[in-house]
């Protein structure tokens, strides 16, 4: 029996979700389990599995749709199976696009149905297949409800006048002419214009080697530019950076390092790091805050976050009550959290309510950098890298690991006197963590 495929709930906190991509098409078998498409948040790119096996009858969604979680996206059933009355009882958007017209149906007038404002009435899909295929909206006859114009409308739709008649241009065809400042009118193609129409047209004109190449951003890659463009408008950011002698830090972990290793817990920097940001957030409850909108939000626990990079873009987990755990259990927490983000498996809950962040370049060498701040999130702290200095101590010379700590802070609400008691308090403690216990 055929049954609606509903946009999930990845986590408590997600409400819609965008199809970034289908793997699977119209009319192809699908096992329990198989990967029918890509779904993006406003925190990551999640692969959704099929929950049940059959033919794929129709895709309700299609790529770049955003949908309300719980939502019909797609129909699976038997092939052949007819499913115009799951999808007439369906509360997808646009599910009267699935529906073929009957027989009897009334008639619709051939010049689109307009609503009272003067808008054509089509259903978004429909409106966005139109616009890709380069088609007036105006001159389709509507066949869904009240005259809607559907999603079959316009795949059904045939030119009939020269005025009628627009070269159908992709939206990556389009943006690639603009930018080699290609006449599209040049450009020849059986059909639509495609990419690969434009880049066949470039080759004429220039040398293959010095062809530009255009790679769409989908995916993580493409919510991590628009978070990053965000927290850059967003907040008025100042990055205070200042020195650390890592000697007691190097001497604390290698102490602690055995009694771990008999845990079976690896133990980090960044284990440590954590908790005495946890504890230092405590005592500076302004840096341990959210601005949304007008309102300051004062946390009373610290969820420290950890920035961890892989090939396809950049996660946040954070590890919740960083303050009230001991440090086994941060180290515990967080290398799962970083193997379950290694494997693609991260949990929505996982992503969210965090109140601060730490991002270590240290093991690329880098000794100073202006971390960008994962709103609504008030502060992030850049961990550098460890580097035998000379440095004077008692009027002698000696050579000493300094550790730079890049801080960047919202002036909105941290001030520059601010921040910096906070930074010196991270660095009293990693020079001497034995103050943790105090």
């Amino acid at each position: 029996m055929a049954q609606l495929i509903v946009m999930p709930k990845f986590g408590l906190t997600m409400t819609e979700g965008t199809i970034a991509s289908w793997n699977v098409a119209v009319g192809d078998p699908i096992a329990e389990g198989d990967i029918l498409c890509e779904i993006e948040t406003d925190k990551l790119t999640n692969e959704f599995e099929s929950p049940k096996a059959g033919v794929l009858l129709k895709i309700i969604e299609a790529d770049g749709a955003t949908v309300t979680c719980l939502e019909p996206i797609a129909v699976i059933g038997e092939a052949n199976e007819d499913i115009s009355a799951l999808l007439a009882g369906g509360s997808a958007p646009d599910a009267d696009a699935a529906v073929s017209p009957v027989d009897d149906a009334p008639a619709i007038s051939k010049a689109a149905v307009k609503t009272a404002g003067g808008r054509i009435n089509a259903s978004p899909l429909a409106k966005k297949m139109a616009k890709e295929k380069g088609l007036d909206l105006a001159l389709i006859t509507g066949t869904g409800n009240k005259g809607s114009i559907t999603v079959d409308d316009v795949n059904n739709y045939t030119p009939t006048d020269k005025a009628d008649k627009k070269t159908a241009v992709s939206p990556v065809a389009k943006k690639m002419a603009a930018a080699s400042d290609v006449d599209l009118s040049t450009v020849t193609s059986d059909g639509r214009i495609m990419k690969k129409d434009v880049e066949a047209l470039l080759t004429k004109s220039q040398a293959p080697d010095a062809l530009a190449q255009s790679i769409p951003l989908k995916g993580m890659r493409k919510t991590i530019a628009k978070r990053m463009s965000e927290s850059w408008s967003t907040s008025p950011r100042v990055t205070y950076t200042r020195p650390v002698d890592a000697t007691g830090l190097k001497e604390f972990r290698s102490r602690l390092k055995p009694e771990f290793e008999k845990r079976g817990l690896k133990l980090t920097f960044n284990h440590i790091i954590m908790k005495v940001c946890a504890q230092a957030l405590l005592e500076f409850p302004h840096i341990n805050g959210s601005l949304v909108d007008d309102t300051l939000i004062l946390h009373p626990h610290a969820h420290i976050g950890l920035a961890i990079g892989m090939d396809s873009g950049l996660l946040v987990p954070n590890v919740k009550n960083c303050d009230l755990k001991p440090l086994s259990q941060i180290a515990e927490e967080t290398e799962k959290l970083i193997t379950e983000a290694k494997a693609g498996r991260t949990n929505m809950d996982d992503l969210v309510g965090g109140t601060f962040t730490l991002s270590n370049l240290g093991a690329y060498g880098i000794t100073s950098f202006s971390p960008i701040i994962n709103q609504p999130e008030l502060a992030i702290l850049g961990i550098d890298a460890m580097v035998d200095t000379p440095v004077v101590i008692g009027g002698e010379i000696t050579i000493r690991p300094m550790m730079n700590l890049s801080l960047t802070a919202d002036h909105r609400i941290i001030d520059g006197a601010l921040a910096a008691q906070f930074l010196q308090r991270i660095g009293e403690y990693l020079e001497n963590p034995a103050l943790l216990l105090v």
